[in-house]
């Protein structure tokens, strides 16, 4: 089983990366820890609860940073709306956040463990290198960081860079440059799965509280993706992450020297990946280059069944 800490901010399809992990027999979710990315932190972490409450997932919940270490905040109320994660209506919310702040339980739990817990991030990594700054022994202690973020092609919020690095690059190449193996689950995978009508209805048919929570978040996601861009689906990128967890085989990676650009007014936040190692330096991570998409949905519809 894969210890993992999940720090995310739902976020429509953190909100579907949670529902994946919170009950997969193959995965134990220590804690969700929240960062300010596809809304504020106080929308971020309200929605995170939210949705553990709805799942009826013991798991504690901890807020974390609410803004980028240098740069100015930026959100995706676009995509994911006022709320960061419009279209579900929740009851009032009973559950609150743990009183520790994310930093400090990712630096209690990593220094605790024997090095078995692996770090997820499916939002701006400012959780994770901060707490790297304050405690840089939890380096070691960290079995690796799959996130998902970046891109080998095309970025989704300019043309260079992917959200999730944009919103934060400095934490990025924190992470990146922590000596611990990286996984980057990055947009030229996430692209690939998309949720299109006849998903939503297969996890409809699912029956049960998880799946209907997913067919109303897809209701909101799926009509920003086809209004925004004109699919005919939305691609749900960070539940990938945890997919990739529950079945290795899942993605194919190359291992790749990746840095992350931090200088270029053009280019800030790219993930600049030597797919054919032009430079000649050492891999800095495995790089995700494909995907099995019928076996993801098989994963996922297998994690909503859970719940039942």
């Amino acid at each position: 089983m894969e210890k993992i800490i999940l720090d995310c901010d739902p976020g429509h399809d953190d909100a579907a990366a949670i529902m994946l992990a919170a009950k997969s027999p193959k995965i134990e979710l220590l804690g969700i820890t929240v960062v300010a990315g596809n809304q504020t932190l106080e929308k971020t972490l309200r929605n995170a609860l939210n949705v553990v409450q709805w799942l009826g997932v013991d798991v504690p919940v901890y807020g974390g940073c609410d803004r980028p270490l240098v740069r100015e905040k930026v959100t995706a109320g676009d995509i994911h709306g006022k709320t960061g994660l419009d279209g579900p209506v929740f009851p009032p919310l009973v559950r609150v956040p743990e009183p520790e702040h994310a930093v400090n339980f990712i630096i209690r739990s990593l220094m605790a463990s024997d090095g078995e817990i692996t770090m997820v991030t499916t939002g701006p990594m400012t959780n994770l290198a901060m707490a790297l700054r304050l405690e840089p022994q939890i380096a070691e202690k960290i079995k690796r960081i799959v996130l998902m973020g970046g891109a080998c092609t095309n970025g989704n919020v300019t043309p260079a860079a992917e959200f999730n690095i944009f919103a934060d690059a400095e934490a990025a190449h924190i992470c990146f440059t922590c000596g611990r193996p990286v996984t980057m689950i990055g947009l030229d995978v996430t692209r690939m799965v998309k949720c299109t009508p006849e998903v939503v209805e297969r996890m409809k048919n699912v029956g049960n509280r998880a799946s209907a929570l997913f067919v109303d978040m897809m209701g909101h996601f799926c009509k920003t993706q086809k209004a925004l861009f004109g699919w005919d689906g939305a691609p749900l990128h960070d539940p990938v992450t945890i997919a990739s967890l529950i079945d290795p085989a899942l993605v194919t990676v190359k291992p790749m020297n990746v840095r992350i650009e931090l200088r270029s007014e053009q280019s800030y936040g790219r993930t600049n990946c030597d797919y054919f190692g032009y430079c000649q330096l050492p891999s800095t991570a495995d790089v995700a280059v494909d995907i099995n998409v019928q076996r993801f949905w098989d994963i996922f519809e297998e994690g909503l069944r859970n719940y039942s």
